[in-house]
């Protein structure tokens, strides 16, 4: 059966990519308030890790490859100049052209492989479905700061489950992350989808609660909203410690931006 996550994360590509497209001749240089990146720099972003996703599916050597080539480049001079690098000159609407363009193959060479196939990445080793499912949750969550910034509210759908399920797997990142250990029990998470469904996780017999709109509880695992700023209902020690710090992203500990920091423009 093929991947239902590569379709979701073309979908939500091709939205965002809608979005930039009606946004004017400025559209590039809009200054977000995700670290004050441009929505140029969003794009080349996500551009840049759809392509070593697709190296570590359909070539692993490669993909061994641009991450020895984006090692040295990140000593030299972080992230933005990595990326840059490896964009060599990459811009303007050459760069939303070709990210458009790879992320339709990128969705094609993950749709039908076998879903737990393992592939390597930056942090641990991930299956396919996990690799394009944390596609979509780059794409949906880089692509907040620009519908914020454009003063668009999105138009969420059903598929942001894959979302709210690897917010639900890295409970235990979060706190591990941090170097510290996952408190049990593990909270029961309620949400209510963007159709009306609601989508159940853990043991409802746990005091530990989570509960509300799933785009809230994906906003705040993605930490493009504090969770001060969401509708979530959270109820005990253990919930409130992971959605103070929730992180479903690979890397180092990050902190969740400040109640009010991210919020759409307008």
């Amino acid at each position: 059966m093929p991947i239902a996550e590569a379709d979701h994360f073309l979908s939500e590509c091709q939205k965002l990519h809608q979005l930039i497209t009606i946004g004017g001749a400025d559209v590039f240089i809009k200054e977000t308030r995700f670290k004050s990146w441009s929505v140029e720099r969003i794009i080349a972003h996500l551009h840049v890790w759809n392509r070593a996703a697709h190296l570590s599916i359909a070539d692993p050597a490669g993909f061994a490859a641009f991450m020895v080539d984006m090692g040295k480049a990140l000593a030299a001079g972080g992230m933005a100049e990595g990326e840059r690098a490896f964009l060599n000159g990459l811009g303007g609407e050459a760069l939303l052209s070709d990210w458009i363009s790879f992320a339709a193959q990128l969705a094609d060479v993950a749709r039908d492989r076998d879903p737990a196939e393992r592939v390597k990445w930056v942090g641990p080793d991930m299956s396919v479905r996990s690799s394009i499912t944390a596609r979509l949750m780059e794409s949906w969550a880089h692509g907040q700061a620009v519908y914020d910034a454009l003063g668009v509210e999105r138009e969420e759908t059903d598929a942001i489950r894959g979302i709210a399920v690897l917010g639900i797997n890295t409970y235990g990142w979060t706190f591990k992350v941090r170097r510290q250990e996952p408190p049990e029990p593990k909270p029961f998470v309620s949400l209510i989808a963007p159709s009306g469904e609601v989508w159940s996780f853990g043991d409802d017999a746990n005091e530990d609660r989570i509960e509300g709109s799933a785009v809230d509880f994906c906003r705040t695992v993605t930490q493009t909203r504090n969770v001060a700023d969401t509708s979530l209902r959270v109820t005990g020690r253990n919930a409130a410690l992971w959605m103070a710090n929730a992180q479903c992203f690979a890397g180092a500990a990050n902190p969740p931006p400040l109640p009010g920091e991210r919020r759409k423009e307008g």
